[in-house]
């Protein structure tokens, strides 16, 4: 497997903008969302978003189980409510 260095903005077309400037250093911008304007759970398994208010009307991470969006603090589907 080849090793390959970079340094500078990381942006996906499909869910995050990283600043990664070293092998221990750096952060991930998750792309943020509503409830009701998440993506579709379904085709993004491992997805992790932001969701402002997705904890009741609070903000939360959650992930794709190609189902549901879940938060990652209970395992609970997204709601805004």
């Amino acid at each position: 497997m080849a090793n390959t260095t970079f340094s500078g903005p990381v942006i996906s077309q499909n869910g995050f903008v990283g600043d990664v400037t070293g092998a221990t250093t750096g952060t991930i911008k998750l792309t943020s969302y509503t409830v009701a304007s998440a993506p579709a759970a379904a085709g993004n398994t491992g997805t992790l978003i932001y969701v402002s208010n997705g904890a009741a009307g609070d903000a939360v991470v959650a992930f794709s189980n190609g189902t549901n969006w879940l938060r990652v603090d209970t395992l609970v589907a997204i709601s805004a409510s």
